[in-house]
């Protein structure tokens, strides 16, 4: 089976991450984000502080079908007070490391998924 790339022109593609950072289309992002296909945008989270329901709340503004929450370098796991927006929303979501993350929005996004990645770096 041969297998084919398609980028879809005019979406946001995660083009790296690593220690401190996201990049979006090339351009370096240090601070927590809110990546869409069709947006990038600032997530208001404390890098000290633990996600809390308002900071997820606010994703459902994008109208996801599912959301992937990147806590960072590692996984830390949120308490199910903080997803139950998305929960009682009925919408997927996984949590993990913001690398992992960034690698299922890709493939996410590639299959027209209404994904929405919130990534602290």
């Amino acid at each position: 089976m041969k297998l084919h790339l398609t980028r879809g022109e005019g979406r946001n593609h995660i083009t790296g991450s690593g220690s401190g950072y996201v990049a979006v289309n090339g351009v370096r992002y240090e601070h927590p984000i809110v990546v869409t296909p069709e947006r990038i945008e600032p997530w208001p989270v404390v890098r000290s502080s633990p996600i809390n329901p308002e900071d997820v709340t606010a994703l459902l503004a994008h109208t996801p079908e599912i959301v992937l929450i990147g806590t960072g370098a590692r996984l830390d796991f949120p308490p199910a007070a903080v997803l139950r927006p998305l929960i009682e929303a009925r919408i997927g979501y996984e949590v993990m490391d913001t690398g992992a993350a960034c690698r299922t929005y890709a493939i996410l996004m590639a299959e027209d998924r209404r994904v929405v990645a919130a990534l602290v770096v």
